[in-house]
């Protein structure tokens, strides 16, 4: 007895279909929005210069 229903002969399913894998799909991000200088609640653009203006005087 075959459990297939007979209007589907010769439709093939999704473990028969080709796919294209050759594209650059992105699945997940690189990095999370909660991982990012907003998400940890800090203003965007850096402190770089503060830093550097405010470097210890044996750092020289």
């Amino acid at each position: 007895m075959s459990t297939e229903d007979p209007g589907t002969r010769g439709v093939r399913g999704d473990d028969d279909r080709a796919v294209d894998l050759s594209e650059d799909f992105v699945v997940l991000p690189e990095q999370t929005s909660d991982d990012t200088d907003r998400g940890w609640g800090e203003r965007s653009g850096g402190n770089d210069d503060w830093l550097l203006a405010e470097r210890p005087p044996h750092w020289d």
